[in-house]
């Protein structure tokens, strides 16, 4: 039986965690949830999801630390999710190696797809 992808979900706002969660449940995957950079990082070691979605603002390290701190572990998929849409912001998390950048509000469509193409993708070897 085929393991079903786990996604992790970082926001400070609970109301956005819970719309995240459900709709994602629905679509079949399982979810993790943290509300600040301290708990991400400390879940991501022991849960090792297969994407995540991290917002930018929030208590803690923010988003952009948390970012940094997990590209230094890991090259798991991070589709950035944040109310800031100026081009410094998105040109900032990409540079930092966020895969995605989708601004609040969101179309919840929009993102399932960009989470599955991201989820679809072979992890690449050090060597590619």
């Amino acid at each position: 039986m085929k393991k079903r992808p786990c996604i992790m979900v970082v926001d400070d706002n609970e109301e956005m965690l819970r719309l995240l969660e459900y709709a994602l449940e629905l679509e079949g995957y399982g979810v993790i949830t943290a509300a600040d950079g301290i708990s991400t990082l400390a879940l991501l070691d022991e849960c090792k999801p297969d994407l995540v979605i991290l917002d930018i603002v929030m208590p803690g390290p923010d988003g952009y630390q948390v970012l940094e701190s997990i590209r230094q572990r890991s090259n798991v998929p991070v589709v950035m999710l944040s109310a800031r849409s100026e081009v410094s912001s998105l040109h900032k998390a990409l540079a930092l190696g966020a895969d995605d950048y989708v601004t609040k509000p969101f179309r919840p469509l929009e993102l399932m797809t960009r989470i599955k193409a991201k989820l679809r993708r072979p992890e690449m070897t050090a060597g590619q």
